[in-house]
């Protein structure tokens, strides 16, 4: 497939610039991400975040669950005013959750700092190898038991909005790699998260599975869309066995959901 020409079907929305810009293909809207092209462009810059295209100067471009209305978008040869639409998000008022993982001791922070860190350099890996072109599927089949950006509130506790989507399902249900890519971090009972895998699936794109089980990979393994790469757990943060399933792009966490259609090619957007 020639990605020199390609666009996502997450929505008719094309945005064409100039004739020298850039092309995006998606949805401008807070919790999505885009596909961008700018041939012949080493450098992208989105506010303050550098972003590398591929040779053929196509990237990839998230919004954030509040991500401001207005922002700029720079290239070799471009300054884009790039507006982004609000989304509606859920509330969820969540009882019966252990007291010390609302609010957690001293020693709990300690771990929960550990945690974070290993998340953070889990998702800072940039695989110059386009392994998201191959495109995503849903990592398994269950009820949607939380959203990705709604806000929790955890034993009457308001907490940080959801970064992922939760889908509920029998314990010890398979997990398959939503899309091809190199394990980063496949990491045994953390705080929050319990078991864990993130995976790199080229120019700062990551997916994330949590709460697991079973872990049947290890950092540094090569996988391929439909891989079992785990198990349905209750490890971590959990009330319930679920998978949480999130995505983010350099470091901004977006609505993992908005992956499925990016090999969905029905028509081609290029740089006029």
């Amino acid at each position: 497939m020639n990605f020199k020409q390609i666009c996502l079907t997450f929505s008719a929305y094309l945005i064409t610039f100039s004739a020298h810009a850039i092309d995006l293909c998606g949805s401008p809207m807070q919790g999505e991400i885009l596909v961008g092209i700018a041939p012949q462009t080493s450098v992208v810059k989105f506010n303050q975040t550098e972003i590398s295209p591929d040779n053929d100067g196509i990237f990839l471009l998230a919004f954030d669950r509040d991500q401001s209305p207005q922002n700029t978008l720079i290239t070799d040869t471009a300054y884009i005013d790039l507006e982004v639409k609000p989304a509606k998000w859920d509330i969820q008022n969540i009882k019966g959750i252990p007291p010390r993982k609302v609010t957690p001791s001293d020693s709990d922070l300690i771990a929960i700092e550990k945690e974070q860190k290993l998340v953070r350099k889990a998702q800072k890996t940039e695989n110059l190898t386009p392994y998201w072109k191959n495109g995503f599927i849903m990592p398994i089949e269950g009820r949607i038991s939380g959203k990705f950006g709604g806000q929790r509130i955890m034993n009457d506790v308001k907490k940080n909005p959801h970064a992922g989507m939760d889908i509920a399902a029998p314990l010890g249900s398979p997990i398959k790699a939503s899309g091809d890519g190199v394990i980063t971090l496949a990491q045994p009972d953390l705080f929050y998260s319990g078991n864990v895998i993130i995976i790199d699936h080229g120019y700062g794109l990551h997916t994330i599975y949590a709460h697991l089980k079973d872990i049947n990979v290890k950092k540094g393994d090569k996988v391929s869309q439909g891989d079992i790469i785990g198990t349905v757990g209750q490890t971590g943060r959990a009330t319930g066995p679920h998978l949480h399933w999130g995505a983010s792009a350099h470091g901004t966490k977006f609505n993992p959901t908005s992956l499925l259609n990016i090999n969905t090619i029905d028509e081609f957007c290029f740089t006029l």
